[in-house]
Parts: structure tokens; sequence; C-alpha cells
């Protein structure tokens, strides 16, 4: 499986589709109904109460249509701009791992949605280095992220994220940081035209208000096994890409420097009206896959990637066949 992967080949599109539903199987067994959450904005409430009418096998078969596009837009973003020594599945084989070690990246969330509009953004900011108008771009951002809020509010918080990315990739002009936050505040603007005629306006319907807390969490063994499996490839990755740094070009260090910025955003996320579930953390995924294929490529020792690999893919059928207390 990792000599299949590490190549850039066409079959490995049909490989990691079946890889993923192989993987994935209980969510599919055991559909999970989702209902909104206090996170969830009023475009995903909406969504949710439309898809109701479906059978409960239709979210399950939403999440991974998501998951497993998803995978194939890190794939092709770290490919495309070149972000490793050579193209590789990695990314896309590690993001359905790293989906799989929690019951709760497997369902039809807002979080979920989210991230696809994140990996678009993330997309778009490599376009931005050198290049002489990009005011459309950053208009875009501030839209997407706009949308995104109405999805799952706590995300808002990535508009520093995006500042800074803006701020890394070229140099600074006031007028691109406005024109983002204009972005931003462009489709609350025409949600709250609608509420107006429709004489539904309110603020708590226009925005979610939210607080800072600690999010609880059941400690398990399964828990600690997968923050375990999470965190060591990762630690693992970042190794290998600092010690490659000095080989990369410019546009592709600050790429990685972005990408870090954006798990330190992510990692936020949880702590905004903090729950005992696990789907709010479910942003760091994406930066997390992308340091996994790392260690994948980077690995000196052959062994190393083979056995990272069949103890992960172990510990998910484990949690999901054995363990009466994981979410499966």
């Amino acid at each position: 499986m990792i000599a299949l992967f590490k190549q850039k080949s066409p079959a490995n599109f049909l490989a990691l589709l079946i890889f993923g539903i192989l993987i994935k199987l209980p969510a599919f067994l055991k559909p999970h109904i989702p209902v909104p959450a206090i996170n969830d904005g009023t475009l995903y409430t909406l969504l949710l109460n439309w898809l109701k009418q479906f059978p409960p096998f239709t979210f399950p078969l939403l999440a991974y249509s998501l998951i497993f596009i998803q995978a194939i837009m890190l794939t092709r973003l770290i490919n495309n701009n070149r972000m490793m020594a050579r193209p590789n599945w990695f990314s896309g084989m590690a993001y359905m791992l790293i989906t799989s070690l929690f019951a709760e990246w497997n369902y039809f969330s807002a979080p979920l949605i989210t991230n696809t509009i994140l990996l678009a953004i993330l997309s778009s900011f490599f376009k931005l280095y050198n290049k002489p108008n990009a005011k459309a771009t950053i208009f875009n951002f501030g839209f997407g992220l706009g949308i995104a809020t109405l999805i799952f509010s706590p995300i808002i918080t990535f508009l520093l994220w995006i500042l800074i990315g803006i701020m890394l990739m070229r140099p600074f002009k006031l007028n691109e940081w406005i024109l983002c936050i204009v972005g931003v505040t462009t489709p609350f603007y025409f949600y709250g035209v609608g509420l107006f005629l429709s004489n539904n306006w309110s603020w708590n319907m226009l925005f979610h208000g939210f607080t800072i807390n600690t999010p609880v969490l059941k400690q398990s063994i399964w828990l600690a096994g997968s923050a375990f499996l999470l965190v060591a490839p990762f630690l693992s990755g970042g190794y290998y890409i600092q010690d490659s740094l000095r080989k990369m070009l410019i546009q592709v260090r600050k790429g990685w420097s972005l990408i870090l910025v954006y798990l330190f955003g992510a990692l936020l996320i949880p702590f905004i009206n903090g729950t005992g579930t696990l789907e709010n953390w479910l942003i760091a995924a994406i930066p997390f896959a992308a340091f996994h294929a790392c260690t994948y490529f980077y690995s000196s020792l052959k062994i190393i990637p083979i056995l990272l690999f069949w103890l992960t893919v172990a510990f998910i059928i484990a949690s999901q066949f054995v363990s009466t207390n994981n979410g499966w």
C-alpha cells in the first residue's frame, strides 16, 4: 500500500476510493443522524432540515464524499505546488487514515463542510505569490470565509489566518486587508437584507455569539491511542520539513509556514463554545495530514512508513470493531 501511494498514478484515484470505503465501513453500517449543535450556522441548519427527508444512509454517503473530495484536493495542492520532492498520494492516504481515528470525524457535520471551503482558500493562497493584481482573489478569500461562518460560526476566527497568510505571500497593503474584510461581511449583508425583508430581523439570527471555554472530553485508552497516532507522525513530519527547508523554493517554505499557522488556528476552534465531542477538532485534520505525508515520504528507513501505516490501520480496526465506547 505504501509503495502504491508513493507513486503518482491515475490508478491511485480508484485505490484511494476503495481504501477509504474499507477503512470507514462502520460509518456506513451504523449511519449517524446529525442534529444541529450550538456552533452550527444558519446555512448548515437549513441544509440539515432539508436532508432529513432522505433515508439515514444519505448522511454517511455525503460525509464520505466530502472526505474523499478533500483528500483529492489536498493531494493536488501538495503535488501542484511541489511541497515535497516528488509527487505522491501520501497526503490523501494520510487524510483518510486521520479522519478514521475518531468516529466523529466521519459524521456529516458543519466542520466537515467547512474543511472544503478552507482547502479551496488554502489552494488559492499559493497563487498570490508574485501576482501583480490579487484583489479579486483576496475578496474571494473573505467571501468564502463569510459563507463558511454561516455554516460553522467559530470559523470566523480564521480571518486572522487569512490576514497572516496575505502578509506571508505578498507585501503588506492595507487596501487588500480591507477588501478581505469586506468580502467576509458580504454574505452577512445579503443574509441580513433577507431577514429584514422577511420581517425576521434579529442579531442572534445574523450571527451566533460565542464564549471561550475548555472542551471536556471523555478520557479513554482509545482517545489516548488516537492522539498518539496523530501527534507522533506530525512531529516526525515537522522534523523532515525542517531538514529539507534549505532545498525548497521560497514560495514552498512560505506555504509550509501557512499550513503551520493554519494548524494553530484550527487547534483554537474547539475552545470556542467548547463541547464534549470531537467534531470541532476536525478542522485540524488537513494540516496534520500534510505533515503526516512527509513522514511517509521522507523517512530514511523504509520499514518505518510501513509499520506506521499498518499500526494505524490495526488501531482503527480495533477501535471500530472491538471498542464499545468509541462512538462507532
